[in-house]
């Protein structure tokens, strides 16, 4: 899938809005009971970056952006400053913060995750797009400085050595989502003191 490993400009997606959307499909029995079913198992984000254009500088940003992307054609990263670290937003991303497997003394390859609780129930949410440099690794709660790397086009962490059977795998990172522009077309308006907008710029989460 035609992919750029660039990120969207942070000062414009800080003002952004968007999150998860599911499908649920429901059905409303002559009862008046409803019967649910989930046509997707897993999320999908969508996003509005028009929000965070607050310059005329910013418009031109954006839609230097977009050409260079070929309106929907090319995926790229997006900060999702809601979302972007495997612990709490308030705070720092360590190496047991994520579980992403457990050493059978042979696999030597572990995707990232993260995982999403409450209650009983969790989701578990793959995660592609790690940040490079922001990535740490520990076997049994103790981090791991060499004897692995990881691929921050695909979030897979490899080891050197496979790790000992039972030793359980944690990771912490900063992470983007893959996204692409969900129009082909941009509605610039201009004013007479020059400061343009755009109405909408929607983004959709790309599901690898």
């Amino acid at each position: 899938m035609a992919f750029h490993e660039v990120r969207f400009p942070d000062n414009i997606s800080r003002g952004a809005r968007g999150g998860p959307e599911r499908r649920t499909q429901i059905v409303e029995l002559a009862s008046g009971d409803e019967e649910r079913n989930a046509s997707w198992a897993n999320s999908r984000r969508r996003y509005d970056v028009a929000y965070g254009i607050r310059r005329a500088d910013d418009l031109a940003a954006v839609v230097a952006f977009f050409e260079a992307r070929n309106g929907r054609l090319y995926g790229f990263r997006f900060k999702d400053w809601a979302d972007y670290k495997s612990c709490a937003p308030s705070q720092t991303p360590s190496a047991t913060d994520q579980v992403i497997g457990t050493g059978d003394g042979t696999t030597t390859a572990f995707q990232l995750v993260k995982r999403y609780t409450s209650g009983s129930q969790t989701w578990v949410r793959t995660i592609t797009k790690p940040v490079a440099g922001t990535v740490t690794v520990a076997i049994d709660g103790v981090e791991q400085a060499t004897g692995w790397s990881v691929d921050t086009t695909t979030g897979i962490v490899s080891f050197t050595t496979a790790p000992a059977s039972g030793a359980a795998i944690t990771a912490g990172f900063a992470f983007d989502v893959s996204v692409r522009f969900d129009t082909d077309t941009l509605d610039v308006t201009l004013d007479i003191e020059r400061l343009g907008s755009i109405t909408s710029i929607p983004l959709m989460e790309i599901r690898r």
